[in-house]
Formats: structure tokens, sequence, C-alpha cells
């Protein structure tokens, strides 16, 4: 069995054939296709948030907003970079959006991905401190968060507050409980999934991660998955992880899906650099009729690892698209894999 959800990294553009040709067409879309997910049995609607471009970005005002429309589903990011991030300010904002959905919040965080701009996190008003890398700013501010998260009071109040306060020291509000065993690591290699585990975070691993052996990405993504449970497992946490993986699948079950990944060129893994150091790989993407999509993902040694599964949509195809391809997953794929 399998939690299953959607991921959309909320492009929009003007050009032609695309269903959102604006930021707000995005937002409302995106609230739009969660409900839409939650009615067709789906378990969670994630964002992904990219800064300087036209894409999600600022992802609570969303959250919020999808809160108040579902009943069920989880919302969720994968993922939020840290290194843009206030952490103290980023904690009240995600116990506001949790506590108006319900406790359904799943916070996916990291250290970034490559960026439209350079150093953006500079614009924002961030910077490594001597010694630092952009890498280990996004990581002090995620350990930040996860401590403020606890909900232990750690300011001096002031002895002539406006407002009475409570005993001691103070912590941050609206505080939401639990919130801290609901933040996710996206992680882009091992030993950051390690380091994930050993802080108690929840492993999120997309369709992209380093190259360290170059052994096909499913297998490389398994290990990974492996080695963050042992990790886990050693720093003796109370309590189950979690793992999601990232897909691209698309059931070929009408003329619309032909006509649109029919002719799908991204059926192989692909090997890229995204800096001049550091080598990566990319996921395949899955599209074909039914029987031979179960064939091909019951081969997928990541999926198998994962009790977690996110699938990317093609949001600027628009809400009524993207409903179907979520159905034809849940309806001719899961099933026949033990998903369901």
């Amino acid at each position: 069995m399998k939690t299953i959800g959607f991921l959309s990294f909320g492009h929009w553009s003007p050009s032609t054939g695309s269903r959102t040709r604006s930021a707000r067409d995005v937002l409302l879309q995106s609230i739009d296709l969660a409900l839409a997910a939650e009615e067709l049995g789906a378990d969670g609607a994630y964002f992904r948030v990219h800064h300087f471009a036209r894409q999600l970005a600022s992802p609570f005002p969303l959250l919020a907003a999808v809160g108040t429309r579902t009943k069920r589903i989880e919302i969720g990011t994968g993922v939020i970079d840290m290194r843009y991030e206030n952490p103290l300010y980023m904690a009240e904002d995600a116990g506001a959006a949790d506590l108006i959905s319900g406790g359904r919040l799943q916070l996916g965080i990291s250290r970034g991905s490559p960026e439209q701009v350079i150093d953006g996190w500079r614009y924002f008003g961030y910077q490594p401190a001597d010694g630092e890398s952009d890498a280990d700013l996004g990581r002090r501010h995620a350990e930040v968060l996860l401590d403020v998260l606890r909900g232990e009071g750690f300011a001096e109040p002031n002895p002539r507050p406006m407002f009475p306060n409570p005993p001691g020291l103070l912590r941050l509000e609206p505080h939401s409980e639990g919130l801290r065993e609901r933040i996710w690591w996206g992680a882009g290699s091992n030993a950051t999934a390690i380091w994930a585990a050993k802080l108690g975070m929840n492993l999120q691993s997309s369709t992209l991660k380093n190259d360290e052996t170059g052994e096909p990405f499913h297998i490389q993504q398994a290990k990974q998955i492996r080695a963050y449970r042992e990790a886990w497992a050693e720093a003796g946490h109370d309590r189950t992880p979690r793992v999601s993986v990232s897909r691209s699948i698309f059931p070929l079950v009408s003329d619309q899906d032909l006509a649109y990944f029919g002719r799908s060129a991204e059926n192989a893994d692909k090997v890229g650099y995204l800096d001049a150091q550091t080598r990566a790989i990319f996921g395949r993407s899955y599209a074909a009729e039914p029987d031979q999509l179960v064939a091909q993902l019951a081969e997928d040694e990541a999926i198998a690892e994962a009790d977690t599964l996110l699938l990317t949509v093609p949001n600027q195809l628009g809400v009524d698209y993207n409903a179907h391809v979520i159905e034809a997953i849940l309806t001719h794929v899961a099933p026949a894999l033990g998903w369901r």
C-alpha cells in the first residue's frame, strides 16, 4: 500500500496551449486540482517552490487556501529552499497553515536546487557565515526551524508586556502540535539523506540525485533510501519515518494522452551536471499503456522502497487533464501493483 499524491511545479506562461497564463491562474487551479484529487481518492497535494521564476513561490497562502477547501488530503511542499527562509517566521506561517488544515501539513524543505538568478538568497537578506557554503546556510536554517517547532520556550519575556504572558520563556505562536514530525528533507545525495535521518526528518527523494555510483537512477535512489533507514534506526527515533519518491507517470488511455505523451523521448535516465563539480542523474519518465506501465513500474526499486509516491503533473495542461491523469493511475495502475 502506498500514499499517492501529486506534485505540481506551478508553471505559468502566455504561450500557445498553456492553460495557466498567469500567476492567478496557477494559484486558483492548484486549489481546484487539490480538491479534484481528493474527490478522486488521492492522498496528497504537494507544490514545488521556486523563486525568481514563473512558478509557484510563497507557499503558505496557497497551502492555507487548499486547507480550507479540502477535508482529508495531505497538503505539502516538495520542496522549500531553506537558503531563502527566515526559520522563525516560517515556523509561524507553517503553524498557522497546519492549524487551518487540521494537522494535514507535510512540509518538504531542502538546501535548494540550481536557481534562476545568481545567489538569489542574497536578495532575501541571507548569506553564509564565514567558512560556510550556501548548502551549509540552508541546513543551518533547517536546524533552527526544527528546534523552534518543538514548541519549547526560548525567548525572555518583557517584564512589562502589552498583554499578560504565561510563566517562563516564550515560544513562537501559533504552535501546531505534531508538525515537527511532519517535516521532510529533500535529499540529493546519500550523505544528506543520512543527515536528515539523524535529525528525525522524513525523506523526500525526487527525480534527480547526485550520480554517486553510475548505476541506473532507481537503483541509486533505492540505495539512498536504505542508507536513510539504517541511519534512522541507528539514531534510535521512536517512530517510523516516511519516505517519498517522485515520478512522471502517464497512462496512455485516450487519444489525448497519445497526442501529449505517446512519443515521449524521456523513457531513459539522463546524466548531466548541476554545476562544474556535481554530476547528477535524472530519472526517466513513464508513458505507456497501463499493462506496460505496470510491468515497467514493478521493476522500479526505489518506488518499491518508498511508502509515498508523488506524481509530477503537467500543470499547464489544466485541471481537467491533470485530474484525468491522476484518475487513470489510481484506476488502471495502482491496484495492479498492490499500491491500493
